[in-house]
């Protein structure tokens, strides 16, 4: 029996007329460019539904956009207003009322206005897809900080509340043995991006249980406004293993389980039955880990990363937006980014982010360096770690093992006038860095006394990425760092922040190195490619086409990541890069008609054009009903 959820059945007369369209409007600019599918979304849909089944389904209903000829095919006739809508007088309307209810939706002065806002996406995320997506790629700057970070992290810490219809599934320790079967229950015949987590660091705020599936949900309505991924083919997923927050335990009202979270090869159980579950469902699947704890961040992408098509955001999404970041500052300094590999780099926070970014920026530098063993060591000695018991070195007991490529070498540091467990601000003075990175989920980690001493840097243009989400989690404000340090200052967060006037008609650009960047164009980029992992080069030809975007004139004004409002154009360039590079590593296996040999074929613009048709639009389909 057919699934309404299923991929759309066309009759093979449809087809035919649908591949000769697309033949024929090749782009006049390439005229020898070869043909590509159909755009993504504005194929007709085979639906089984029709009346009130298909208003209360937020894939199909259209609302007062029904035209009087669906109305009829549909059954809908006399269950609308008789007014039939554009879609930019729905969206106009959807405004007015989402201006007017900003307040009025609070739920007391303790809701603020950015969870109100969220409220109120929701409920047209509930009743009408295609005009959510609409409204938020149209007002994407605006809106990505509500569905995204920082407002999604106040929806976690109050998920439980806010539960409203499933969204997404549920696997936990009590399905042990019966996801190969459950997976099944998720309505859609196939399903291109998942992302997956277990509560256990929800951005900067801990352990958050079956609440942390608000996360998943936001990256892939990212995934969906960026990097165009079909809203019917993502999947939110929560891996329910218990929670070590005592707070949660003991809440009636909690809804995840109420017992202290798997360890060890209990816990690894849980999650490798999940990953042959859906990879045996939907074996091109691409799956996303995050807001793992840095505990099990590595050791699940070690795990993995070689079997399966999967990727960790916190340990290489984050790490890409940071090297981008990091060369931007180069650049902003004057410098050639082949200097990148003298900057000098105090890093604080040891964490899965921390040693993400470390480990990625080292493999950079030394591949700038000739990519050899020496110099892989000498860009090692780039980085001075400082975590919540100082500065890291080799004397250092019952250290992380992933952070001991990072450990100093006593005597070396002992020259500098430093110890093993130096402050950060001792560091910073002795160091004198070209980069102050924070990865630590400490707001105000950057002190006066810190941001003081980064004065004494031997940069012309000392750089500040103060890194952690949400916004209260921020090392420091840009009005801190341009304040204490200078108006000079390059200012990076994670977390968006205004601009700073800095009087005079000068400006202190306030970067905001978010891994939507990267993340969207890292997951369709390996799914148009059909690459069989994520290698390193994949997520590197990310990160140096990311840190590549800006001009020259913008990047020497201190704008080193590009405006959020640029997102689908940014994915789509980052995208194309990843297809490049499998492409030369030999992963690209193809996509739908794309086959591995005609991928090979397309030069640079004609793989950006193939990015751009393969892209979902919110565009209303035309929907025709047939009998199941």
């Amino acid at each position: 029996m057919s699934n309404f959820n299923s991929p759309m059945r066309l009759s093979s007369s449809l087809i035919k007329h649908l591949k000769h369209r697309v033949r024929m409007g090749s782009n006049p600019l390439l005229p020898h460019s070869r043909s590509f599918t159909t755009t993504e979304g504005h194929r007709p849909i085979i639906v089984h539904k029709r009346s009130l089944d298909i208003l209360h389904d937020p894939w199909f209903n259209k609302g007062t956009s029904f035209s009087f000829t669906e109305r009829d095919r549909l059954d809908l006739r006399g269950l609308l207003p008789p007014n039939v809508m554009s879609t930019e007088q729905q969206i106009e309307r959807f405004m007015v009322d989402l201006k007017r209810l900003e307040e009025q939706a609070r739920d007391g002065p303790s809701d603020p206005n950015a969870l109100a806002k969220w409220r109120i996406l929701n409920r047209l995320h509930d009743r009408n897809e295609t005009m959510y997506y609409k409204v938020l790629i149209a007002n994407i700057e605006e809106y990505a900080p509500i569905v995204y970070t920082p407002t999604v992290g106040l929806v976690c810490q109050n998920y439980s509340g806010l539960f409203r219809r499933p969204r997404g599934m549920y696997f936990s320790a009590e399905d042990r043995g019966e996801m190969m079967s459950m997976v099944y229950n998720w309505p859609a015949d196939q399903v291109d991006m998942i992302v997956v987590t277990d509560g256990s660091r929800i951005l900067g705020l801990g352990d958050l249980g079956v609440q942390g599936i608000g996360i998943a949900i936001g990256k892939l309505d990212l995934y969906v406004a960026a990097a165009g991924i079909n809203p019917q083919r993502v999947l939110p997923v929560m891996i329910d293993v218990g929670s070590n927050n005592e707070k949660l335990l003991k809440d009636p009202l909690y809804l995840g389980l109420q017992r202290h979270r798997l360890d060890g090869d209990e816990y690894l159980a849980v999650v490798d039955e999940f990953m042959e579950a859906v990879f045996t469902r939907w074996p091109h699947v691409i799956v996303q880990f995050e807001d793992f704890q840095s505990k099990w961040a590595f050791k699940l992408l070690q795990r993995y990363r070689n079997t399966y098509r999967m990727f960790n955001d916190d340990v290489q999404g984050t790490a890409g937006v940071a090297i981008a970041g990091l060369l931007g500052a180069v650049r902003a300094q004057g410098r050639p980014m082949i200097d990148f590999p003298k900057q000098k780099i105090v890093v604080a926070g040891a964490g899965s982010a921390g040693i993400g970014v470390l480990n990625a920026t080292r493999k950079t530098m030394a591949r700038m360096l000739g990519n050899n063993e020496h110099a892989f060591q000498s860009a090692g000695r780039q980085f001075w770690v400082v975590d919540a018991k100082g500065l890291i070195t080799e004397e250092r007991e019952d250290l992380d093992p992933e952070a001991c490529p990072f450990a100093r070498n006593v005597k070396e540091i002992h020259r500098q006038g430093l110890r093993e467990g130096a402050s950060l601000v001792e560091v910073v003075q002795q160091v004198k860095p070209d980069v102050l990175l924070g990865l630590s989920a400490v707001g105000g980690l950057f002190s006066k006394e810190v941001l003081e001493a980064l004065r004494g840097s031997t940069s012309t243009r000392p750089a500040i990425f103060a890194m952690s989400n949400p916004t209260t989690n921020a090392e420091c404000t840009p009005e801190e760092a341009f304040s204490i340090v200078g108006d000079n200052v390059v200012f990076a967060s994670g977390s968006p922040f205004k601009d700073v006037d800095l009087g005079n008609g000068h400006i202190g650009h306030c970067n905001q190195g978010n891994n939507m960047y990267l993340f969207p164009g890292i997951g369709l980029g390996t799914l148009l490619s059909g690459a069989r992992i994520i290698s390193d080069g994949m997520l590197q030809a990310a990160a140096e086409c990311l840190a590549a975007y800006m001009t020259d004139e913008e990047v020497l004004k201190g704008v080193i990541y590009p405006s959020i409002s640029s997102i689908r154009d940014i994915t789509k360039q980052v995208a194309a890069a990843v297809i490049k590079e499998a492409i030369a590593e030999d992963l690209a296996e193809g996509y739908r008609e794309m086959d591995s040999r005609e991928l090979r074929k397309l030069s640079q613009e004609e793989i950006k054009e193939y990015v751009q048709n393969s892209m979902w639009s919110p565009e209303y389909p035309t929907l025709v009903f047939r009998k199941e």
